[in-house]
């Protein structure tokens, strides 16, 4: 392993760095029925350092033939049925026991996370990590306390059992690589699942030490082999056979709306269970009456976080005529004082993008921006002035974009998925909402207003999944998470997730006469 289980973890993270980049390069494996394998094929794929542009691992490209023989193992492993009758307790003492391993490994954790993805060491270490231990110690709790409905009549009651789906495929997206896989995992073990995961073939490094701690739980006994698989690879390849399997039972994917509609399409006819967590164009509406010293800055943290590669990110800021002109000057002030750079550096505000050809993406918005008549406040570039050792990388100036016709910019209405966003006046309330609710997407809204009434007022108006006030990203992990149009069908988080992952079944005992 590039860095090894066994790393002296007093080491600072520029130390590990780079003993990192002086070791071999990693060579990520599939996990099927407890152990690494390689694809069938022998073929492999480049992973890449987003920050630098340098390969620092290899995954399986796996096929049909590796998917088949992962599907085996869960499926094999669910009909032997050791984990799907283990006990609750059981079953969330496990989940407890992947945390306490995690926990033990997060500063690596954080560090492979950071490097393939180019977000910030911070981030990792204050978000992307401590959620995945949060997940885990989370649905331990949750599936201990979930209860089953029972209802009385005259002579009979019933009551509902929950059993498990079956084999349940997993494929999650490049952003929040852990933090999302964990969310998804976690539920479905906790119900008695066993799992097959996809996760994207871009950043396979968190997902690959999240097997290594599934092995060592399985050598301590307490998790049999073939619950948990993974397999590494391309979506048409790897995903696509993962999805139309037929001892598939459930799929949960968290990604953008095309392939949604691609997994959707596979997955309906065949009659499977399927939640769908996909893309954003998320309005922030920014009222007069807003106290613009909190207001500024959750914009702008809602704006750029993890350099605005979140699906839950403000890219529509929405603010009210009589103080447009002040937010966008201390809006731009702020942006420009984020520090661009070293992803694995803690001063660091912002790290690089996912890759260069989405970075490419990310600058073609920033032409139409230009050609439908916007103007580009800040950034809309890329930085010269970064170190030899990152200047290939797919680094991105925030950029920020004023003048344009929020009802028909493609710009004001596509998602970007990265460090844009473009700030539009409103005159009232009513517009505000109209503005906010014109596009395809629905996923997440965030106000900001000191008026109760409109706290309570707004949110029935805005078509979408959630809708925060005065405050952004704040999550409770016991409420429903998704969104509605084309950010997704279904909603994650508590008892929802223990329900998706699992068949409700009643059973009906008429009293003897």
């Amino acid at each position: 392993a590039a860095v090894g289980r066994n790393f002296p973890r007093e080491y600072h993270v520029r130390n590990i760095l780079q003993s990192y980049k002086l070791r071999t390069m990693k060579v990520v494996k599939n996990f099927i029925a407890g152990n690494f394998v390689d694809a069938e094929s022998g073929k492999v794929l480049a992973d890449m350092d987003p920050a630098r542009n340098a390969q620092i691992a290899t995954i399986p490209d796996s096929d049909e033939c590796d998917v088949n023989r992962a599907v085996d193992a869960a499926y094999s492993a669910l009909r032997n049925e050791a984990w799907s009758k283990a006990t609750v307790a059981h079953r969330a003492a496990v989940l407890r026991r992947i945390a306490d391993i995690i926990e033990e490994r997060k500063e690596e954790f954080a560090l492979l996370e950071s490097l393939d993805t180019g977000k910030t060491i911070t981030m990792a270490r204050t978000v992307d990590i401590p959620r995945a231990l949060a997940n885990f110690r989370f649905f331990a709790e949750a599936v201990s306390q979930h209860q089953s409905d029972a209802s009385l009549m005259p002579d009979a009651v019933n009551y509902t059992v929950y059993r498990p789906c079956g084999v349940c495929a997993i494929i999650t997206p490049w952003n929040l690589p852990i933090y999302l896989l964990s969310f998804k995992v976690a539920p479905a073990l906790a119900m008695g699942n066993t799992i097959v995961c996809k996760p994207s073939e871009i950043t396979p490094l968190t997902a690959h030490a999240l097997c290594e701690v599934f092995q060592q739980v399985h050598e301590e006994g307490l998790l049999p082999a073939g619950v948990f698989n993974m397999v590494h690879g391309l979506g048409k390849t790897a995903g696509a056979p993962l999805v139309s399997h037929p001892h598939v039972a459930a799929v949960s994917f968290t990604g953008g709306t095309v392939t949604g509609k691609h997994i959707a399409a596979a997955a309906c006819p065949l009659f499977k269970k399927v939640s769908l967590e996909l893309g954003g164009k998320n309005p922030t509406i920014v009222f007069a009456d807003a106290d613009l010293a909190k207001a500024i800055p959750g914009a702008v943290r809602a704006s750029f976080t993890n350099q605005g590669q979140v699906c839950l990110c403000g890219s529509r800021i929405f603010v009210e005529e009589s103080i447009f002109e002040e937010f966008v000057s201390k809006f731009v002030e702020s942006v420009k004082k984020m520090e661009i750079g070293n992803p694995q550096d803690d001063r660091t505000a912002m790290g690089s993008l996912i890759s260069l050809d989405h970075r490419a993406k990310v600058q073609s918005y920033v032409d139409v921006a230009r050609e439908e008549g916007g103007q580009v406040l800040c950034g809309g570039y890329v930085p010269r002035d970064l170190p030899d050792e990152l200047s290939e990388g797919a680094f991105f100036a925030p950029t920020v974009v004023v003048g344009l016709n929020p009802r028909e910019s493609r710009c004001a209405k596509e998602e970007v998925f990265g460090p844009f966003v473009s700030i539009h006046p409103f005159k009232d309330e009513d517009e505000a909402i109209e503005l906010a609710n014109g596009v395809q997407y629905g996923l997440c809204a965030s106000i900001w207003t000191e008026s109760v009434s409109r706290t309570h007022r707004i949110p029935s108006r805005l078509e979408t999944g959630m809708v925060w006030v005065n405050t952004w990203l704040y999550r409770d992990l016991r409420v429903p998470f998704g969104g509605v149009k084309d950010s997704g069908v279904g909603r994650e988080g508590g008892k929802r997730s223990l329900e998706f992952f699992s068949e409700p079944m009643n059973v009906c005992v008429r009293y003897a006469e």
